[in-house]
């Protein structure tokens, strides 16, 4: 993501000493289908299962709906692994005070990366339940989180799928490009697009 973008969006007063941010991912289609051709296939349309298509893990700025890390893989896939990579880009444009998460992306490893070596003073995610018997984590960061989640704060993390809504939306959940890296580079040019369209409206 080019750090351009963030340096304009300070200097523009979007982004204050503090930045929150959030992560999700999403799916997008590999190609559009109509409407009328689902209706004639009906009942066999809902039974076609798709064998992957093109996953979109992001960070956003919550406060702005500023897209400041994005990674690209075929799903379906496990949430977690792509956790690190997004976070890494994002902090190379945001010095993150606070990161929201949900359960898909909690373990130890995820909270150390952020605080530790990210130096995220603050990272919130729930407690995925485990079935191992126990109660209590063993772990310092995900005990933190069994011994007094804040949700409150945790309630602001709806502002990713806020704007994962916001993308689709206004650039469309269909990509036109057919070969995984062409589809990679569409997605990263929409979420350019995505916060140059932020930018604009700002300006």
């Amino acid at each position: 993501m080019p750090h351009a973008v963030f340096e304009q969006a300070r200097q523009c007063g979007l982004i204050g000493s503090k930045p929150e941010g959030a992560l999700d991912s999403t799916g997008l289609e590999a190609r559009r289908v109509s409407v009328y051709f689902l209706d004639r296939k009906g009942k066999h349309a809902r039974k076609t299962k798709r064998r992957s298509w093109p996953k979109l893990t992001l960070v956003c700025h919550t406060q702005t709906h500023l897209i400041a890390g994005a990674v690209v893989v075929r799903g379906p896939r496990n949430d977690s692994p792509d956790f690190a990579p997004a976070l890494r880009q994002a902090c190379k444009n945001l010095r993150l005070h606070r990161l929201l998460a949900d359960k898909a992306y909690d373990s130890e490893a995820n909270h150390r990366l952020a605080r530790k070596r990210l130096g995220i003073r603050s990272t919130i995610i729930p407690i995925n339940p485990r079935r191992t018997g126990r109660r209590w984590p063993t772990t310092k960061y995900r005990r933190q989180m069994k011994r007094r989640f804040p949700k409150r704060v945790y309630g602001q993390r709806w502002q990713v799928e806020s704007a994962i809504s916001r993308h689709k939306r206004l650039l469309d959940s269909a990509l036109r490009a057919r070969g995984h890296q062409a589809q990679k580079r569409e997605c990263l040019l929409r979420v350019l697009t995505h916060n140059l369209m932020i930018l604009k409206r700002a300006a």
